[in-house]
């Protein structure tokens, strides 16, 4: 269903998809990147570091279970594709956030991220071109909110 006001497109690089990291996905994780790319304002209002995908939202675009949307999220940041800079909660009241995340091939917004040394601009971290196979990148997995299933549920 297309928005008002114009397209909404993203790039998707393909000597980035050419990468291990790339073709390692299922095909789940690699139809849901380009949706968490679509969340990205762009170079003059970059928000990478603060682009938020919640499990169910995931499943939703994917039109899968929450379980395998959950299982693509946790795809992505295994080889280096995504990186969670601030964990889910549930927060006050019952208002839960999402985790918020990087795209490692965007460069994080001034102040935030690695700066090249020539001209002192942020440049992305790009690592899925260092994923190699069995050498997955850290997880960070939404945490039970009853660990104990205590009181019946």
């Amino acid at each position: 269903m297309a928005g008002e006001g114009g397209e909404h497109w993203t790039k998707m690089i393909r000597q980035n998809m050419e990468y291990p990291a790339w073709r390692a996905l299922s095909p789940y994780a690699q139809a849901l990147y380009p949706w968490i790319k679509l969340e990205w304002k762009g170079p003059s209002n970059n928000n990478n570091g603060r682009i938020q995908m919640s499990v169910r939202q995931a499943a939703h675009l994917l039109g899968c279970s929450t379980k395998t949307g959950a299982k693509a999220l946790i795809e992505l940041q295994q080889k280096g594709w995504i990186v969670v800079t601030q964990v889910a909660v549930l927060g006050v009241k019952g208002k839960a956030r999402a985790h918020s995340y990087e795209l490692t091939e965007i460069a994080l917004p001034k102040g935030l991220g690695d700066v090249s040394a020539a001209k002192g601009n942020p440049v992305p971290r790009n690592l899925f071109r260092d994923w190699r196979p069995g050498d997955d990148f850290p997880v960070a997995e939404v945490r039970t909110n009853n660990p104990c299933r205590k009181n019946g549920i």
